[in-house]
């Protein structure tokens, strides 16, 4: 993993989600990209200063949507960070893979408004080519000129996570050198966050955003959504090599079951999420006791983050109550499909740093959360090894195992 794209609500590139992650303040506030005022959630973590026209001429800012543009850009400070030269590269070897919950799904939902208000001729023409999930994926390779392996995928809130799981497995085929992964997510909009809010998935806590997601803690009420984008570049290990690369870590592991038990809530006994943790560990070639750090899914709600406890007790037995877990999430907000690649970010560079993430707004932990969440405050730390957690709706469970290099 030798490049970092970040778009989030608490920085932009590599070092503005670190900083944002140093800093320990949660992003979340009322919202302000649409009127929330009828439903009973109205809080979100948005982007607050993305500029599309530091990336995009206004023809290319008219034909990408807003999900689009966060996954172009995060690929393009990707390959920046990364030093690669892609023109002295073979880039029918390079490709992307990107992940998206809901893909166009926002934008589509406001060219429905201006057709129903003016007819299909208010419709802006690109609509066909940016409502489907792959659009993020398709148009990074496009701007970047990348003819190599190219995929995407809706797989809920574990799709960023998928998207790195599918490189990586891309890769060891011998399908690619380098290979963009990640998520991008755009899901601000009124009918989107609606159905959320309409089957009480949201925190409610209108008052105290900044307070409202606190994951493992026992006054708790939903998570809170989020928009955003990470993208990572993979490349094969004697590839990265030969150009001097400069890497942030090895993703070893990959992991990835479904609960087959309900759309919304975790199977009660965690035996796929925690086999999905073991099919990690077992890809790595790791024991257990080799991880020193779990960032967590960590969504702050009342099933799923004991579910997770319950998981990781189940995959890791002892080992689970003698290292970190932390939820980030209370800082950057829950971005759905993006959320696995910003969390997988986060892990390269706490590993390169030697530093943990605290979970902010942990005050009072649920006594079914008994791991060591990190309540508030971070710590340093060597870390030879992490995992990174995602669990979406219909019981997609998503694992990485990340190590130093």
């Amino acid at each position: 993993m030798t490049g970092i794209g970040a778009v989030t609500p608490i920085g932009q590139g590599a070092d503005g989600l670190w900083a944002g992650v140093l800093a320990g303040r949660s992003a979340v506030r009322a919202i302000t990209r649409f009127d929330a005022s009828p439903f009973s959630s109205r809080i979100a973590a948005e982007v607050p200063d993305f500029d599309a026209a530091a990336w995009f001429d206004p023809k290319a800012q008219r034909r990408l949507d807003r999900c689009s543009q966060f996954a172009v850009a995060a690929s393009m400070m990707a390959i920046a960070d990364s030093s690669i030269d892609l023109e002295s590269e073979d880039r029918s070897r390079i490709g992307v893979c990107i992940g998206s919950a809901l893909g166009g799904a926002a934008y589509a939902e406001e060219q429905h408004r201006r057709y129903l208000e003016a007819g299909d001729r208010a419709v802006e023409p690109n609509l066909a080519l940016q409502m489907f999930v792959g659009a993020g994926t398709c148009a990074t390779a496009i701007h970047l000129g990348l003819t190599g392996y190219s995929t995407s995928n809706a797989d809920s809130c574990a799709s960023g996570t998928v998207a790195i799981g599918n490189a990586f497995r891309a890769i060891q085929r011998g399908d690619a050198n380098a290979i963009l992964a990640g998520g991008s997510e755009a899901p601000l909009a009124p009918l989107c966050f609606g159905a959320f809010a309409r089957i009480r998935a949201l925190s409610t806590r209108n008052d105290e955003p900044e307070r409202a997601c606190r994951p493992f803690d026992l006054h708790r009420d939903g998570f809170v959504m989020g928009e955003g984008a990470a993208v990572l570049l993979l490349e094969e290990w004697s590839h990265a090599l030969r150009r001097g690369a400069s890497p942030y870590a090895e993703l070893r592991g990959f992991g990835l079951t479904n609960d087959a038990h309900d759309m919304t809530a975790p199977r009660p006994d965690a035996e796929l999420a925690s086999r999905c943790i073991r099919l990690a560990l077992d890809d790595a070639c790791l024991p257990p006791d080799a991880i020193d750090y779990v960032n967590a899914h960590g969504s702050s709600t009342r099933l799923n983050d004991c579910t997770e406890t319950l998981a990781l007790k189940r995959a890791l037995g002892p080992h689970a109550y003698r290292i970190a877990v932390s939820g980030t999430k209370a800082m950057h907000g829950h971005a759905l499909g993006a959320t696995g690649a910003i969390e997988a970010a986060i892990c390269c560079l706490a590993i390169r740093n030697g530093f943990i993430p605290p979970t902010v707004n942990l005050d009072e932990p649920d006594p079914d959360c008994d791991l060591d969440c990190m309540p508030r405050t971070g710590r340093d730390a060597r870390l030879g090894a992490v995992l990174s957690n995602s669990f979406g709706f219909g019981g997609i469970n998503a694992s990485l195992v990340l190590a130093a290099v």
